[in-house]
């Protein structure tokens, strides 16, 4: 029987994440399934993944950094700023070092302004960004403050004389797109640039160390790597409530504060997670309950 709880699946390539709920709705064996932080086809890695009473959890889990490995190709852009688009341009990357490299990423590094992607999922008018772009009209997007925590350049390749490759560590808020990065990093050196792999490895505290392919969790009894008490306490906060106290939350009663920033979780004496709380005008009140009286 499928437990509620996380599941951390190392997504492949090829795949929407989507895709991927639906492939883990089969092998969980219930619709109760959902997904946070998409990640794009091309892309692999850690994909978050709620299932039954867990897919509550998904929108108040703090999974704002993120850490990425990725190969972005200088010398040509593309329609899409990555492997999958057509190439738009470009200019000989044969005269771009690796000293050029690591100073034009520089001001892409910190608290930056940053252009999303123009086949990003952000609404334009209505309609997905991606959808206009796919179709050639125009689509002009504002710029986002973001945060790069690190943009770390250390191999460098040439495929063909023209083209240069460079492999990169990136540590980022959420909101910020790698493909735009190697673009920006492309247009600064002048020769235009694309991502052409990336691989997702933390989302907030969830690493590819946990993470499980779709078909290690197809032969797995229950597909859950992380039952929800696990979850709360790897991803937020807790504190620990007394039996009575976890019977008024399940009746979504407030409790006296704790002095905990932030959303948390309230455990019960056995572990079980209660529910997750929210101080306010000087009490604990429910956000959310996994388990309601009655």
């Amino acid at each position: 029987m499928t437990s509620s709880g996380l599941v951390i699946v190392d997504k492949p390539a090829g795949l929407t994440s989507h895709d991927v709920v639906a492939r883990m709705r089969r092998i969980a064996g219930t619709r109760r399934v959902g997904h946070a932080g998409t990640l794009d086809p091309m892309a692999t890695g850690v994909l978050v993944v709620g299932v039954e009473k867990a897919t509550r959890l998904l929108g108040h889990l703090v999974l704002a950094d993120k850490a990425y490995s990725a190969t972005i190709r200088l010398g040509q852009s593309t329609l899409t700023d990555d492997a999958e688009g057509s190439a738009t341009g470009g200019s000989s990357a044969a005269a771009v070092t690796e000293r050029d490299v690591r100073a034009a990423v520089e001001p892409l590094t910190g608290h930056i302004s940053q252009v999303p992607s123009s086949v990003s999922a952000i609404r334009v008018g209505g309609e997905r960004a991606y959808t206009r772009a796919r179709t050639g009209a125009a689509v002009e997007l504002a710029a986002r403050p973001v945060t790069v925590a690190r943009f770390g350049v250390d191999t460098f390749r040439r495929p063909v004389p023209d083209l240069l490759d460079v492999d990169a560590e990136i540590e980022c808020s959420s909101g910020t797109y790698v493909r735009a990065l190697a673009r920006d990093l492309g247009a600064a050196l002048g020769v235009g640039g694309h991502l052409t792999a990336l691989r997702r490895t933390r989302v907030g505290p969830f690493t590819l160390r946990t993470a499980r392919t779709l078909d290690e969790l197809a032969g797995l009894d229950d597909p859950v790597t992380l039952p929800l008490a696990e979850a709360v306490r790897a991803a937020m906060p807790v504190r620990e409530v007394t039996d009575a106290e976890a019977r008024s939350l399940s009746f979504g009663k407030a409790l006296e504060p704790a002095g905990i920033a932030g959303t948390y979780a309230a455990l019960a004496a056995d572990g079980s997670a209660i529910a997750l709380l929210h101080e306010v005008d000087g009490s604990a009140r429910p956000v959310l309950v996994f388990a309601a009286a009655g």
